[in-house]
């Protein structure tokens, strides 16, 4: 069906080149390469019109076969000395070409340009006026045109390949977020466990923990690889206070206090709200594990605000081992939202705040 689109959508573009071929007033009027006397129309030009202008709406679906037809109907339209409008469709379909042709790039424009040289010699022949210099000048308006179209794919490649750069950043920032808070939360709870071998109950509860962020670590990571999945269009999110009970169980002292209620339309927003808490928590826990940490979330009519603030030292660099891509992902995550973000030290400890447009 998509390709049937893109077929229908070129289609009036070459039905417009037909009707402006049998224009009486356009007749003559197009290129006219030689310069050779003009003849009437017949059913041979009726044909050569057609087959000039239609190949036009398979450009991007058949762009060599499109091509090719397209460069022998114009060398009969030229031979025969018919000079329709028709022929403008010949610059049209070398663009065309140059822009969606995907195998035999570099062979194509030689191949074209061998055939140009007998098209050339045979109108020479036939008494052309044009000389080597008209001929010469015709082939690098036509050079042009397939630059033209070399440039505009390349433009498209380029900018293909920054979405997929910038695509790569975000799961790895998500990768970052999910992996780093939950294997930090792992971790703190390994360390504690080896000092509660004298306290078998305390143990159990605290690998058992252990064992449920392994498993919440696994539930996300299966939810962020379904993002790649191109059917699949929401936004990775979590609940708030799943993620508070976890870092609790993982020892750290935490308060939270949600006011208002999430907007329909807040999906992105809160993700990102979710992040920023998830990231500070998981700071919490590397820094100054069982340090009071409070949590606050106001869900406003047109934004979020979020404010974390950790008693003790917490780390401006915002991830665990201090690579620095946390906060730093999530200044970069709320700037796109056009929101303001914010992570600093205080005298009551280490404060990180969000406004997220919603």
């Amino acid at each position: 069906m998509k390709r049937l689109d893109v077929t229908v959508r070129d289609l009036p573009l070459a039905l417009v080149l037909i009707v402006a071929s049998a224009v009486p007033a356009l007749r003559d009027k197009g290129t006219q390469l030689g310069d050779l006397p003009a003849r009437p129309f017949d059913l041979l030009a009726v044909a050569v019109i057609a087959l000039e202008c239609l190949p036009l709406a398979g450009r991007r679906r058949w762009p060599a076969t499109s091509l090719i037809v397209v460069v022998a109907a114009f060398a009969v339209d030229q031979l025969r000395g018919y000079h329709t409008v028709a022929g403008s469709a010949l610059p049209l379909a070398l663009m065309s070409t140059a822009v969606y042709l995907e195998h035999h790039r570099r062979l194509t424009p030689v191949l074209l340009s061998t055939a140009y040289i007998p098209l050339a010699l045979a109108l020479d022949r036939q008494g052309a006026a044009e000389g080597p210099v008209g001929f010469i000048t015709f082939y690098l308006l036509l050079a042009t045109a397939w630059g033209l179209g070399a440039w505009v794919r390349q433009s498209r490649v380029a900018e293909a390949e920054r979405t997929r750069t910038a695509e790569r950043t975000r799961i790895a920032r998500e990768l970052h977020d999910v992996v780093t808070h939950h294997v930090t939360a792992m971790v703190v709870q390994a360390e504690a466990a080896r000092y509660l071998t004298a306290a078998p109950d305390r143990l159990d509860q605290t690998l058992t923990a252990v064992a449920d962020t392994g498993r919440r670590a696994i539930s996300d990571l299966r939810h962020l690889l379904d993002l790649l999945n191109p059917d699949h269009t929401t936004e990775p999110r979590g609940e708030l206070r799943d993620l508070i009970e976890q870092t609790q169980r993982a020892g750290q002292p935490v308060e939270f206090v949600e006011e208002g209620t999430p907007a329909e339309s807040a999906g992105s927003a809160e993700a990102t709200a979710y992040r920023v808490v998830q990231e500070a928590l998981t700071n919490a826990l590397k820094y100054a594990h069982g340090s009071r940490t409070a949590v606050h979330v106001h869900h406003r009519e047109r934004e979020i605000m979020v404010e974390i603030i950790t008693d003790g030292p917490g780390s401006s660099s915002g991830s665990v081992g201090g690579s620095g891509r946390g906060l730093t992902g999530l200044r970069e995550r709320v700037d796109m939202l056009g929101g303001e973000f914010s992570a600093r030290h205080q005298k009551k400890g280490f404060v990180v705040t969000a406004r997220i447009p919603a």
